[in-house]
This record gives C-alpha cells, structure tokens and sequence, in this order.
C-alpha cells in the first residue's frame, strides 16, 4: 500500500507526455521541472531554472527588507561576473537590473527571467525530450500505467 501511495503522487503517463507538447506546462508541473533540472545538471546548465525558481520566489514576496535581501543573492548567485553560476544575460538586460538594484523590487528581475526562460525554452528544451532521462521517465510511466490497467 505505501508503494501504492508513493507511486500515485507521480504524473501520469499523460501528463509526462504532454510537456513534450507544451514547455509551459511542464514548468508549472513540480515533478516536470525536476524532471528537467536532473537533465540541465547533465549539461551543466541547471544554474538557469534555479534562477527562473528564485524569480518566481522573489515576485511572491511582499516585505521590503526579504525583497532587498533575495535581490541581493540572486544577483549574487547568477547575475555577477564572479558567480560560477552566472547566467546568460545580454547588456541590456544587465543595465536595468544593474538600475533595479539600487531600489529592489518583486519584479526587477523580470527582462532576465523572460530572457533565461526563452533560453530554456527553444534551447535546452527541444534537447531533454530527446535525452534519456525524458524518455526512461515516459517508459516508467506508461509501464506503470499498464500495470496498473492489468489489476
């Protein structure tokens, strides 16, 4: 019964299925977004969701000093030179935030988010469901789902 539950908590064979037509809707699908992450480690660019996943914290917050605070580290984390997770932003983009900083607030990152996003989008994206991750992931599920069919 516990295998059962642990189990029902994963996508469906549909679901999993669908992000091939649709990225918007794997990135709004938690296990879709891991699923990605574990392939981006593989190609050493994981560094751009956890940013797009830190821009989405940031627009949630409300208070001030946690605004200033997150601001900060991510532009620590993915925006300076000297980040080993730097992300690929073009001049323009850096100039508003660079502007940004000097007032934090929720949405500051957003030209950047929009940018990484896209990357990910028409980039990486076309890549992961190709790869073996994606694909070992649609087998799982539709092996699971027949499985279960068969009880």
């Amino acid at each position: 019964m516990a295998q059962f539950c642990l189990c029902s908590q994963n996508p469906t064979s549909d679901e999993v299925l669908s992000w091939s037509q649709n990225f918007d809707k794997m990135m709004k699908a938690p296990a879709g977004r891991n699923l990605f992450r574990e392939f981006l480690r593989t190609e050493y660019s994981e560094e751009n969701l956890l940013f797009w996943l830190a821009c989405e914290d940031l627009k949630k917050e409300q208070n001030k000093k946690v605004i200033e605070e997150k601001a900060r580290m991510i532009y620590e984390d993915y925006i300076s030179i000297l980040s080993p997770k730097e992300v690929s932003l073009d001049s323009r983009v850096r100039e508003v935030i660079n502007r940004n900083l000097l007032d934090p607030n929720p949405h500051m990152y957003e030209d950047a988010q929009l940018q990484i996003y896209t990357l990910m989008h028409r980039d990486s994206f076309p890549r992961f469901l190709n790869s073996q991750i994606y694909k070992n992931n649609c087998q799982k599920n539709w092996l699971w789902f027949a499985f279960l069919n068969i009880l």
